[in-house]
């Protein structure tokens, strides 16, 4: 498999090679987290610390444990998708954060690239490929598996999460992105990269056009939906 690669310049978690390699994975799959700690520590200098909700990834990093790569499962409890990738950012300094997932597509890849994501990996990964992914994030680098990325994605174009559905419905009340924010107690540029997601998702060409479609399709209940 060919992976795209970024190079983002230092190492901010020290050499992954020399040094104990620090991962914090968040996934309220049991399997998956046994395996990936075990594939770690086989491999030698690995020091995983393993949670299966946000809650408890949010205050691993904020009890400023230091890690070389955070993974969050993308649809674990509490993660409310791309919400969890910018507050765990927002609390873990120079640390990469990588988004677990093993039935997101690649829109949503793309869009937690966007958000700062140090990449993005498909549960339908091996093991082996996976802790490989893992030690090249550390290092620094953005893993982007590109048969994935590039796999055409076949589900409906209004397939929102209710998250979406939340800022849609603000939006279509015409609301501004910081009022949608105070409302669903969301960072404004959560907000913002929703608006985007949601317009992609849409086709439209902005905000007012994405409302329209909204109300045309019936998206959002209330007086401009159903």
């Amino acid at each position: 498999m060919q992976d795209k690669q970024v190079h983002h310049g230092a190492n901010v978690g020290g050499n992954p090679e020399q040094d104990d390699l620090r991962v914090l994975i968040a996934d309220d799959h049991a399997l998956l987290r046994d395996t990936l700690s075990l594939f770690l520590s086989a491999q030698g200098k690995s020091n995983v610390t393993a949670v299966d909700d946000f809650d408890a990834a949010f205050d691993a990093v904020s009890d400023a444990q230091a890690f070389d790569l955070i993974l969050l499962d993308f649809h674990m409890p509490g993660m409310n998708g791309l919400d969890g990738l910018i507050r765990i950012k927002s609390v873990c300094g120079a640390c990469p954060v990588a988004i677990l997932s093993g039935i997101a597509t690649p829109v949503i890849a793309k869009d937690a690239i966007a958000a700062g994501a140090a990449g993005f990996v498909p549960k339908t990964l091996g093991a082996a490929s996976t802790v490989s992914a893992i030690r090249f994030m550390a290092a620094g680098e953005t893993y982007v598996p590109y048969d994935f990325m590039n796999q055409i994605d076949l589900r409906p174009a209004h397939d929102l999460t209710d998250r979406e559905i939340e800022v849609l419905t603000g939006i279509c009340e015409g609301k501004q992105n910081k009022d949608i924010a105070g409302d669903l107690d969301l960072q404004e540029v959560t907000v913002k990269l929703h608006v985007k997601t949601l317009c992609r998702k849409l086709g439209a060409r902005n905000r007012t056009q994405a409302a329209v479609i909204a109300k045309d399709r019936r998206l959002v209940s209330g007086p401009y939906g159903d």
